[in-house]
């Protein structure tokens, strides 16, 4: 698609982060320990894991560089060593950041992916990039009662209007939901959504995209007309125009996008290649005059990890 001549809308009170966490991977691969409950994960050919480690990092650094280019301020952290941790690239799922130094950290279902939580990436926020963390909000002892939460995949945010979109699943359960909505002063909006197939959407952010004065969202995967209905008023009431996606659309990423807002003060919506090809016209040219665009090609992230462009940004309220 040709992008036509941007005319962007001014949005300077809405809440978009200013600046995004993103951790560059040490050893990307499919996790057998999500696989389970994430349709849009293909396993690693035998063989292929280094290649396949090279491929997801050339993605992570062109992916990186975009975004420079867009003059959007990105973090980045690598990941460490040891242990292995393959979904690192994945930072969302594990933390976030709200106004006021307040941080929350997540119940993540797959043991391997707890392992993200790591000390040392903490200690570099605050050291070596300055971040004030006031107040840890820590829900990980959901772990131990089998209750999980992963952050901003199982979350969709408006921080305007302090509403917390969630798809419920083996992912997202209604307690650690309850307690970061009562420790942030959010309300909940909770539906159930399926592919297909009929399978649980694993993560909220693979149907769903709240931006400054829109929201894309599949409703075809929300079955309940009274919860579709519920989750359609609170998006109206709040003033967002709908761009309905198809689960045609989802399943090849269209819902996994994130606005941000550059250095220029600009909204700038960042998506993959994949995601901006499955797009309509018409619906590329409604977004096109709201935001600015950015793409970029993350097949093999996407592929083997099962997220896309909005999964590999954390972003930074401070």
């Amino acid at each position: 698609m040709q992008q036509p001549e941007n005319k962007l809308p001014s949005h300077a009170n809405v809440p978009l982060a200013t600046q995004v966490l993103l951790v560059r991977p040490a050893h990307f691969g499919a996790n057998p320990e999500t696989a389970a409950t994430n349709a849009f994960q293909q396993e690693v050919p035998a063989g292929a894991d280094a290649q396949v480690q090279q491929k997801a990092l050339d993605e992570f650094n062109q992916f990186l560089l975009k975004l420079w280019a867009a003059r959007i301020d990105a973090v980045v952290l690598d990941d460490v060593e040891d242990p292995a941790t393959p979904d690192a690239i994945f930072p969302n799922n594990w933390i976030s950041f709200h106004k006021g130094g307040k941080v929350v950290l997540y119940p993540m279902l797959s043991p391997t992916r707890r392992l993200e939580r790591h000390p040392d990436l903490l200690t570099q926020l605050k050291e070596e990039h300055g971040l004030p963390f006031t107040q840890v909000i820590d829900l990980t002892h959901f772990e131990n009662e089998g209750k999980f939460l992963e952050g901003t995949g199982s979350l969709v945010l408006d921080r305007q209007h302090k509403i917390a979109y969630a798809c419920l699943s083996e992912r997202t359960h209604p307690e650690p939901l309850q307690a970061f909505c009562e420790a942030l002063d959010f309300r909940p909006i909770v539906f159930h959504a399926v592919d297909a197939n009929g399978l649980p959407i694993y993560h909220t952010n693979v149907i769903m995209s709240i931006g400054a004065d829109f929201a894309l969202v599949c409703l075809e995967a929300i079955p309940d007309e009274e919860e579709q209905g519920l989750l359609l008023e609170a998006l109206v009431d709040t003033g967002k125009e709908i761009i309905d996606l198809s689960l045609a659309q989802v399943k090849k990423m269209a819902g996994n996008m994130l606005q941000i807002r550059n250095k220029a003060g600009e909204p700038v919506l960042v998506m993959s290649d994949k995601g901006y090809k499955a797009l309509r016209k018409d619906q590329f040219e409604d977004l096109n005059s709201r935001t600015k665009i950015v793409r970029s090609d993350l097949r093999t992230i996407e592929a083997h990890g099962g997220g896309s462009a909005r999964c590999m940004l954390a972003e930074i309220f401070v």
